[in-house]
């Protein structure tokens, strides 16, 4: 069993640190600290969405601090990486959403918080201005964080409701097959 366990989580860390065939501009959200950060939380649901949450946040910022900045061609084609960025984050964040939910992993605390900074970085995407160098990419990030939020209330409400049927498992990371 702790061989499964150990190939899983070298599966999910080589998959998320992996790059897709075929897809060349992928913009990769995490620097290798972070990802380094992320494979170490191992299957620590809360761990990891915690670190998740924290560096949407610090991309949020960097998205919110550009728009300060004197309009210009640089400045445009860095909020279009920016936002292209935290697109990828959430998208990544959401895939492994889904795995910990398969599971029934206890993210109770993570998703709280993650919960809490939803709302602050669709408040900076729409305070965004209108400029078509990164619209698109502005309305990628948008929908995305939509879904991220739908997906979050949806693992919150079926979490509470599982383990407030099973209050023996608080906590679990991983829940046997049945």
């Amino acid at each position: 069993m702790r061989a499964l366990t150990w190939f899983a989580l070298f599966s999910l860390s080589f998959s998320l640190a992996a790059p897709a065939r075929g897809q060349k501009n992928q913009p990769e959200p995490l620097t290798e600290a972070q990802q380094e950060a992320i494979a170490e939380a191992g299957i620590d649901a809360d761990a990891r969405i915690g670190l998740y949450t924290k560096y949407l946040n610090e991309h949020a910022e960097t998205i919110k601090d550009l728009t300060k900045r004197i309009h210009s061609a640089a400045r445009t084609s860095r909020i279009d990486n920016a936002l292209a960025n935290f697109s990828a984050l959430i998208d990544e964040l959401a895939s492994n959403l889904d795995e910990y939910g398969d599971r029934m992993a206890d993210m109770r605390k993570s998703l709280k918080a993650l919960n809490e900074a939803i709302p602050r970085w669709q408040s900076i995407l729409h305070d965004l201005p209108t400029e078509s160098g990164f619209d698109f990419s502005r309305t990628d990030a948008i929908d995305a964080n939509s879904d991220l939020s739908a997906q979050v209330k949806k693992l919150m409400t079926t979490e509470d409701a599982y383990f407030n049927a099973h209050k023996d498992l608080k906590g679990q990371q991983y829940a046997e097959p049945k």
